[in-house]
């Protein structure tokens, strides 16, 4: 680190994810609006920002992968960012663990997902919220539970915002996957309809009428498949937006 960068610091990016950026824009906006109202100065690099290369990762292409992540590495060099925020559990593994193995030390850009921001924000007061008194069901997305060992901070914002958690039988690291990631919804669409429709199945009986996840692929699946089901599904971030005193 160099002087000036010393007396600066570094910039944070907030990194939305593919998935997010492309498709789901509105939670793209509410997480930018979250960090802006707890304070958090961040940038985005917009039409300059490439895949963190989970999908190709998971796909086999561990060359190609080294190479996004090596483009990656350049690009946040370049604008000098010292720590990534994203609200996607796939980017959050990806830049926490496998830009690591693939670059070793090179890779010292600090990955945060914004669960974890947010919880944070919470603890030091920068987030108040109208209190809901309701029961709820979460879902632990795959990369965020098992993979990254994060279940505590989503539900430390349920519960900041009154909700009840209502835990469905599989949760935390024994959490059934929502049949999205590793290409599967992709290739194979039917097969990813059957496991979240299960998962459906086990969160009706909670006797909840919402599920909240953290994952942007999450809830796509879940959305698509609640048609008709009686079950609401929201993302964090919407729950959040609503909820902000």
């Amino acid at each position: 680190m160099g002087l000036l960068d010393k007396f600066m610091g570094g910039n944070v990016l907030y990194y939305p994810g593919c998935l997010t950026k492309f498709v789901l824009k509105d939670f793209q906006r509410n997480y930018e609006n979250i960090l802006k109202y707890c304070g958090i100065d961040f940038i985005r690099l917009k039409d300059i920002e490439v895949c963190c290369g989970s999908p190709v990762l998971n796909a086999g292409y561990e060359n190609d992968f080294k190479t996004l992540a090596r483009k990656n590495l350049d690009i946040f060099k370049k604008h000098g960012i010292k720590k990534i925020i994203t609200g996607c559990p796939a980017c959050y593994k990806t830049f926490h663990k496998d830009y690591k193995h693939a670059l070793g030390a090179e890779w010292d850009i600090e990955a945060e997902h914004i669960t974890q921001t947010i919880a944070k924000a919470i603890k030091f007061g920068k987030l108040k919220f109208k209190q809901q008194k309701k029961k709820i069901t979460y879902h632990d997305p795959c990369h965020l539970g098992r993979h990254s060992g994060i279940y505590d901070e989503p539900r430390q914002i349920l519960e900041a915002m009154g909700y009840e958690i209502v835990e469905i039988k599989f949760n935390r690291e024994n959490a059934m996957c929502c049949g999205g990631g590793g290409g599967v919804r992709s290739n194979h669409p039917e097969l990813t309809n059957a496991i979240n429709k299960d998962v459906l199945e086990e969160a009706k009986k909670t006797k909840t009428d919402t599920i909240a996840t953290a994952c942007p692929m999450c809830d796509a699946c879940f959305v698509q498949s609640s048609k008709d089901s009686g079950i609401i599904i929201k993302e964090l971030s919407e729950l959040i937006v609503e909820n902000l005193a």
